[in-house]
């Protein structure tokens, strides 16, 4: 055999070694870094989702909340991990949208992740204690322009924080920045027990993350920044209020892995996540709190968190809420 001929017959060979290792992903178990806390939106969309989804893979899934600066640890942790599939991030609109739209200094930007799909899309309503004598918006926005209010969030830069701002800007409140103080906690469940627990007024959060607190008569609803009503959710939404600029305060969770994430790996996931998110026990169980299980192809999802990355920094823009140090 000629040196040419035993060179190409080698890098056949090599080539059939390399497109069968990389068939038989995954060898092991994969770590799932969820950027949150313990009980918030994300934290209950991963958790609900994992036995479905770790059936669909066919090895074990390791969930790992790495928390911290608003998703930012947890998603600078994916962001420099190896690009081979074991390492993926549940992404989040405050990870994603939200933080790269309100912080000048973030040390990732999108195009540092490959996403595969985004499956589910969240509304937003705001919540008070039901003794806190506060049975409606306009109550709360009394109270903020005459005293002052809390209001507490997963983190700066997430989408409690810039929602509750929102909130207040599109009810009339002039300088929403100094007359609500921002209570930033470690997760969105954090978020709403500081509200429970009378540290914070209010928050405006997912209804995921606040389905069971509203459920127990814990916390009281008094919107729902959607234009229809949500069921559990006793409380006017945005065509009742005639606001209908609010319905653009949306969460979303999606997956994600580092930028050079191979096409097989992205190809897999796209087949995982539809079957299960299809899952019926876990499409009842996030219905039940409020959340549209929509799973988006990788390239809808791209577009669509593009999209509300646009929105939300335009809104950052106008309420002057961007982080430059």
């Amino acid at each position: 055999m000629t040196f040419n001929k035993l060179g190409a017959a080698c890098a056949l060979g090599l080539g059939l070694l390399a497109t069968t290792a990389m068939a038989e992903y995954p060898e092991r178990p994969i770590n799932m870094v969820i950027p949150y806390g313990a009980g918030g939106a994300t934290d209950i969309s991963a958790r609900t989702i994992a036995e479905p989804l770790g059936t669909a893979v066919g090895k074990p899934l390791v969930m790992s909340n790495i928390t911290g600066a608003g998703g930012a640890i947890g998603s600078v942790a994916v962001q420099n991990a190896k690009p081979d599939g074991y390492t993926m991030l549940f992404a989040r609109v405050g990870s994603h949208t939200v933080n790269p739209a309100m912080k000048a200094t973030l040390p990732y930007s999108l195009d540092d992740f490959r996403f595969v799909t985004v499956y589910e899309i969240n509304p937003v309503a705001c919540a008070v204690r039901p003794d806190s004598g506060i049975t409606s918006m306009e109550d709360l926005i009394a109270k903020t322009e005459s005293d002052g209010t809390t209001y507490s969030s997963s983190g700066v830069g997430s989408l409690l924080h810039l929602a509750a701002v929102y909130v207040l800007s599109e009810y009339g409140v002039e300088n929403p920045l100094e007359k609500a103080t921002h209570i930033p906690q470690k997760g969105g469940g954090a978020a709403a027990t500081a509200v429970l627990n009378g540290t914070a007024t209010f928050l405006c959060t997912n209804t995921s993350a606040l389905a069971s607190f509203v459920a127990n008569g814990q916390l009281k609803p008094i919107l729902v920044t959607t234009a229809e009503p949500v069921p559990g959710f006793d409380a006017p939404n945005a065509t009742d209020v005639g606001k209908p600029a609010l319905t653009q305060l949306v969460g979303w969770t999606g997956i994600a892995g580092p930028r050079e994430l191979p096409d097989n790996v992205a190809a897999k996931w796209g087949e995982w996540m539809a079957s299960a998110a299809g899952d019926q026990t876990f499409v009842d169980q996030m219905t039940a709190r409020g959340s549209v299980i929509n799973v988006m192809s990788p390239e809808d999802a791209n577009a669509f968190i593009q999209k509300q990355y646009e929105t939300f920094r335009a809104l950052v823009d106008k309420l002057g809420m961007r982080i430059e140090g």
